[in-house]
């Protein structure tokens, strides 16, 4: 069978040559008679794929020396923990609430300490960013965290806000490696890797090294804290062994590519063919204000549920499957990550203009 243009939002589309190098590889790793899957990851063979991993991401993303990268499991939902857990000295945080993510990450918080929601787009269905310039940031506050990119809402941070010199902190799950940071602007970057790096099981952790201490919430287990991890090289116990080597291979597939410059023309290419296709439908049509649109999760409507479903159903016959939007607000989805090639964007637009053209 052909493989479909998947537009899931996670797990999601990985890149083809990955894909195949990992089955080539499946039965012997670098002659080891063996493959990544059930290799010791305490061997030789596997600390290489873990350094060579971690160094390709540094160059892509530019890290400064001073910050720690962790591969972690758990997913970003842990991280609602692990976060206040480890970060909250003072007990006091701001919340930027931006989709059901931030919101959630909001609450884990609020079981640690004072979680205050200091902007939120709630007021209009979580459709756009809100002004971010000058926020009523909390005088003690340890951070002021963000969902960077919502996969639900398709939305985008396309500045950070101001946070009057508190530290930042970002989940960045649905938009890792989308396109350049300045990681020095975060105090910590985190993202579940199975939308746009890997397979589900890893989650990702970049932290400012004056972070990791000792100093944590009490009652804090030893596995949730930061420092557990960084002293151990993300080895303290059986890492997603599996995970961190496709991850490591889609670092060097992006920088074959030219890099996350070069990643970010490409999905800005990706996302405008689909973007201008929908501002010139009769029939489709944005839920997101223009000014706050993901170049990663496009949601968009007909105004009908049995029209959206009649659409879903006939795009999946047609090749183009997991379209259908997330249950907490219907209508439809297209993540285009990394992997997306621009044909399958080109693709389900034509797809998209001759259903338009036969249910009008």
């Amino acid at each position: 069978m052909a493989r479909v243009y998947n537009f899931s939002a996670g797990p999601a589309v990985l890149p083809e040559a990955v894909l195949t190098e990992a089955a080539a590889e499946m039965l012997d790793y670098g002659g080891t008679g063996m493959g990544v899957m059930e290799m010791s990851h305490r061997s030789k063979a596997y600390q290489n794929i873990l350094d060579t991993a971690e160094a390709d991401l540094r160059s892509l993303m530019g890290i400064p020396e001073n910050y720690k990268v962790l591969f972690l499991q758990g997913g970003a939902s842990q991280q609602f923990a692990m976060v206040p857990m480890n970060l909250m000295k003072n007990k006091v945080a701001d919340y930027i609430v931006t989709g059901v993510w931030a919101k959630k990450a909001w609450q884990e918080a609020s079981m640690y300490g004072q979680a205050n929601v200091v902007a939120s787009s709630a007021d209009r269905n979580f459709s756009y960013i809100p002004d971010c310039s000058d926020l009523p940031i909390s005088e003690n506050a340890d951070y002021v965290y963000i969902c960077e990119n919502n996969t639900i809402y398709g939305t985008k941070f396309k500045s950070l806000p101001n946070t009057k010199g508190k530290d930042l902190v970002a989940d960045v799950s649905s938009c890792f490696l989308s396109e350049p940071v300045d990681v020095s602007k975060y105090a910590m970057i985190y993202g579940g890797v199975q939308k746009n790096i890997g397979p589900a099981g890893v989650v990702i952790a970049i932290i400012r090294e004056d972070l990791i201490t000792e100093d944590v919430l009490p009652g804090t287990p030893t596995m949730l804290r930061y420092k557990t991890h960084a002293d151990a090289g993300s080895l303290y116990n059986t890492p997603p062994a599996y995970g961190i080597y496709i991850c490591g291979k889609v670092f060097k597939w992006l920088q074959q590519l030219g890099g996350l410059e070069a990643m970010q023309a490409v999905n800005e290419k990706k996302a405008a063919i689909l973007y201008d296709f929908l501002d010139n439908s009769k029939l489709f049509q944005g839920t997101v204000e223009p000014a706050s649109r993901s170049l990663m999760n496009v949601p968009f409507i007909t105004g009908d549920k049995d029209m959206d479903a009649k659409f879903v159903k006939a795009a999946e016959a047609a090749g183009f499957v997991n379209l259908k939007g997330h249950r907490l607000v219907g209508g439809m989805r297209a993540s285009i990550y990394n992997a997306m090639p621009i044909e399958g964007v080109s693709a389900l637009v034509d797809f998209m203009a001759a259903f338009e053209k036969e249910n009008r």
